[in-house]
């Protein structure tokens, strides 16, 4: 019964915690939501400054790292410890992949003069200087999260290796599977505000 509880209350803890994290995430996606409603033109210019094709393949490398991160989970309830581990080390290695891609699109907004401040592109309008600041607030809010949920990943791999994540006892497992589904949840929700506009 106390594992039980135990159970209950992690569950209870993340959905918690998870329920501020929608709440801050959705203020952003507000603002976003009116200054794009008051300057559509200058919104559709910044998203044709996007690289449509590095944000679509993101997107499909979050969407395979849930896949897995959910077998993982699986598997190790099902006293599949071995390919759970091996599940865990791939969305590990998403992860990483994502940020990596993120990393490089960031470089090249910097060598475009993108990067709002002082020396943003010369002859632009405030309106697009507003849109890149909500990308790099947004996007760079969700990339810290990343690297949260991958020291977490980190941490699942390290327990289960050790043999103290079992099939009984499989509950950190599944807070850090939830979490890492909103961190892609996120993520499909940024993908269109900000790549799909000027398209």
């Amino acid at each position: 019964m106390n594992r039980e509880r135990h159970a209950v209350t992690v569950d209870l803890g993340m959905w918690a915690f998870l329920a501020t994290e929608m709440l801050f995430f959705g203020s952003l996606i507000l603002a976003y939501t009116l200054y794009r409603a008051s300057y559509a033109a200058a919104f559709r210019a910044g998203a044709r400054e996007m690289e449509f094709g590095l944000g679509t393949i993101n997107t499909a490398v979050l969407l395979v790292s849930s896949v897995c991160m959910a077998l993982a989970d699986r598997a190790v309830r099902a006293g599949r410890t071995r390919l759970g581990f091996g599940l865990l080390i791939a969305t590990g290695l998403l992860g990483l992949g994502f940020l990596g891609i993120k990393a490089f699109e960031y470089h090249s907004k910097a060598v475009d003069h993108l990067i709002p401040g002082r020396h943003f592109r010369a002859g632009t309008s405030p309106q697009l200087q507003m849109f890149f600041f909500l990308y790099f607030a947004m996007t760079g809010l969700h990339a810290l999260h990343m690297i949260l949920g991958l020291g977490a990943v980190a941490w699942l791999i390290v327990r289960l290796r050790r043999g103290t994540i079992t099939p009984t006892n499989a509950e950190p497992l599944a807070a850090v599977g939830l979490y890492w589904h909103f961190v892609d949840c996120v993520w499909v929700l940024l993908y269109p505000l900000f790549y799909l506009p000027g398209r």
